[in-house]
């Protein structure tokens, strides 16, 4: 790769008098964002530091020829309720594969959970807390629009369905603290439960972790599910690349931005804009800005990381579970409490020797992913920032361990340690894929507590990543907000119809 320094602005407009939007990152908010202004009548560069566009969204052959592995996320439970991805086409320009499994979890070799698309399928398959399970979930599933509105926008506003946040509230009070130990009494439920909790990376039980878990299983018994795009996930960036090229702009791979001072961008009285899909810490290296938003983005935390490993397999993994063949996204954690005490011992600067494993056998159900008769597998563990530790081992032994034989399976693999990420993707500071710690002040600071949090001090310069609202999952959200703010304030229109009309 190569740094992206020019000289200072020295024209005010493009060539042709079209105002400039600069977008710095590729991932799926840089493009969202660059999208929208392209259809807004602005004249669009995408700068990706990588040689490949997509960001977190991108797929490549890391293993052997014929694997195709996603660089980072791989299944993607909030694309398909996506406000911003339903008003682009993405429904249509992407094959979706939508499992009737969401997801499941490993409890003890040869014993499972499983939450399958259909509740009442899920709800009979955990006896005891069956009706517990379907009375906290069900509600949340059958008014998922209200559930993105709450939890897919910035927490400075007043949710438009009020119901069905209040709904949302009251079950994040009793999920995300010790006195909710009550609520499900057998071991599959709360081992269930758990697993999605942990995505969030924070120590368990907590509300953050209470709220992403809550708004991922509702998705996963919504009628959408947890989708992901056949090919891999660079279908989304392709998609999105395709749409902006189509109305004007370009994206230019290899293209380091490491300082905003010395980037030509235009000229923000002419209404040129530049739109920052990376950590808020690049808008530090801007010239002209201001001391106590400096300061604001200092305050701003990062949080524990992802060690992230691609095996290239001979065949499906043997899981002594035979369902989990079925299931495309398989938490391999174990009990509650073992799951609890992985992500907890992380909180605390440590690895759990029986971590939590995040695994995705995509080739399940997409068989363009692997050779004939071969499988890709993506796992990741939760490791503290900056960890240097190469996971490789932890997540064989831990597969391993419910399904004999994997270790056999592998024909290749490819190792991403956390303090890697950050060479890979400049915006996930020292391995942190969520960009930014997760924790319910952070929900309402990201990066400043703001009506508007990804407008900047300085003119012109926005931000668009998931260090904004509404945080870290693939839809496009943050890049459209931003762009969205940025149309306001050039009067100009900023409605989703608009922008798509």
């Amino acid at each position: 790769m190569k740094s992206y320094a020019l000289g200072r602005p020295a024209r005010r407009t493009c060539d042709n008098g079209r105002v400039r939007a600069t977008v710095v990152g590729s991932g799926p908010n840089g493009l969202a964002a660059a999208v929208a202004l392209a259809r807004s009548g602005y004249e669009v560069t995408v700068l990706e530091a990588a040689d490949h566009a997509g960001g977190g969204v991108a797929t490549t052959e890391m293993t052997l020829p014929g694997f195709r592995h996603d660089v980072c996320s791989a299944v993607h439970p909030i694309a398909l309720t996506s406000p911003f991805f339903r008003a682009a086409g993405l429904m249509d320009t992407v094959d979706w594969i939508v499992p009737e499994i969401s997801y499941a979890q490993t409890i003890a070799p040869g014993r499972s959970a499983i939450a399958w698309r259909d509740i009442e399928r899920t709800a009979a398959g955990l006896g005891a807390d069956g009706t517990a399970w379907r009375r906290m979930l069900g509600p949340l599933a059958k008014r998922i629009g209200g559930v993105v509105d709450f939890t897919g926008n910035n927490m400075v506003r007043v949710p438009r369905d009020l119901l069905t946040t209040i709904r949302f509230a009251l079950r994040m009070l009793p999920t995300g603290t010790p006195l909710g130990r009550s609520v499900l009494r057998t071991e599959e439920a709360q081992a269930l439960l758990t697993g999605v909790l942990a995505h969030a990376n924070t120590p368990l039980p907590s509300l953050a972790g209470a709220a992403a878990g809550l708004m991922l299983a509702a998705h996963g018994h919504a009628e959408t599910g947890w989708g992901y795009p056949r090919g891999g996930a660079q279908s989304i960036a392709d998609a999105l690349i395709a749409d902006l090229t189509a109305h004007g702009g370009r994206v230019v791979t290899g293209e380091h931005v490491r300082d905003l001072a010395s980037l030509d961008w235009g000229d923000p009285a002419s209404g040129d804009v530049l739109m920052l899909d990376t950590s808020p810490k690049l808008a530090l290296t801007h010239p002209d800005v201001p001391s106590s938003y400096a300061r604001a983005l200092d305050r701003y935390a990062y949080g524990p990381a992802a060690a992230k490993v691609d095996f290239a397999l001979d065949g499906p993994v043997p899981w002594a579970d035979e369902a989990l063949a079925l299931s495309p996204t398989v938490h391999v954690g174990g009990t509650r409490a073992e799951t609890e005490a992985s992500e907890n011992a992380v909180a605390r600067g440590r690895i759990s020797k029986a971590p939590y494993v995040l695994a995705v056998q995509p080739s399940v159900l997409d068989a363009t992913r692997a050779p004939e008769g071969k499988q890709v597998l993506w796992a990741y563990i939760h490791v503290p920032n900056g960890s240097p530790v190469d996971p490789t081992e932890l997540i064989t032994a831990q597969i391993e361990r419910f399904a004999p034989g994997f270790r056999d399976r592998v024909i290749a693999s490819h190792s991403v340690p956390a303090n890697a990420r950050e060479a890979e993707n400049p915006a996930a500071l020292g391995g942190d894929v969520l960009g930014g710690a997760f924790t319910l002040m952070q929900a309402f600071r990201r990066p400043v507590i703001s009506p508007a949090p990804w407008r900047t001090p300085m003119r012109g310069v926005y931000l668009a990543s998931a260090s904004t609202p509404p945080g870290p999952g693939v839809n496009g959200m943050a890049g459209w907000f931003a762009a969205r703010t940025a149309l306001r304030d050039r009067g100009m229109p900023s409605t989703l119809s608009h922008v798509f009309a």
